[in-house]
């Protein structure tokens, strides 16, 4: 777990504009109580039933904003929209239609970040960009949405200036579609994705070192 020290150092060499998401999945609620009391607001998970557990332990905390990160199964889309402030692997068409019919009949409106799929990667999904360009006008058409921004993994076999082209062709697609969020950059490669124009680095082992759960 990194200490107050290290964090704020962090928090320090990230630029105006960009938010620090701490990837909290496979760690506990206690891991997140700390960080939480560093200044820490945003927490990001990927699995819906080791979130609520946390969640419940930790609902004192009312100031917590929740991200969900990871692969978005049809059958959990209402437990995300009932648990999640924001959503940040809406990978398909389908997918978001589906939490578009949802978040209605929950009464919500969960802010979105569509995941793209910028190189082959047979380990990730995402829209293709000419498929979500071809998309379009029927994703902005949904209503019980927040559209706000993309989001994308480069594949591990990319180098460090491969995955800067990779993040700044996210950030002009964002541009393009006038989408002012881009979620991209992780542990390894966060300083590379700020340079390409992230919004929103998602930071685990850095933050929370191996996993506990």
């Amino acid at each position: 777990m990194i200490s107050l020290n290290e964090f704020k150092k962090i928090k320090d060499s990230i630029p105006l504009g960009v938010s620090l998401l701490a990837v909290s999945k496979g760690h506990h609620s206690e891991s997140i109580r700390k960080l939480f009391g560093y200044g820490q607001l945003d927490f990001g998970e990927s699995r819906l039933q080791e979130s609520i557990p946390k969640k419940n332990e930790l609902n004192d905390l009312n100031k917590i904003r929740w991200h969900f990160v990871g692969k978005l199964q049809k059958n959990k889309v209402r437990g995300v929209i009932k648990e999640f402030d924001f959503i940040h692997s809406v990978d398909s068409l389908s997918l978001i239609e589906r939490i578009s019919r949802i978040s209605k009949e929950e009464q919500k409106t969960p802010k979105i970040l569509l995941q793209v799929k910028l190189r082959e990667d047979p380990q990730k999904g995402g829209f293709l960009k000419q498929d979500l360009l071809k998309s379009w006008s029927q994703i902005i058409s949904l209503k019980n949405i927040h559209l706000v921004g993309l989001m994308t993994i480069p594949p591990l076999s990319l180098n460090a200036v491969q995955r800067k082209d990779l993040f700044c062709e996210c950030r002009d697609l964002a541009n393009q579609l006038e989408l002012r969020e881009c979620s991209m950059g992780m542990s390894n490669d966060w300083e590379e994705a700020i340079e390409g124009g992230a919004t929103w680095i998602r930071l685990g082992s850095l933050l929370f070192g191996k996993r506990q759960i």
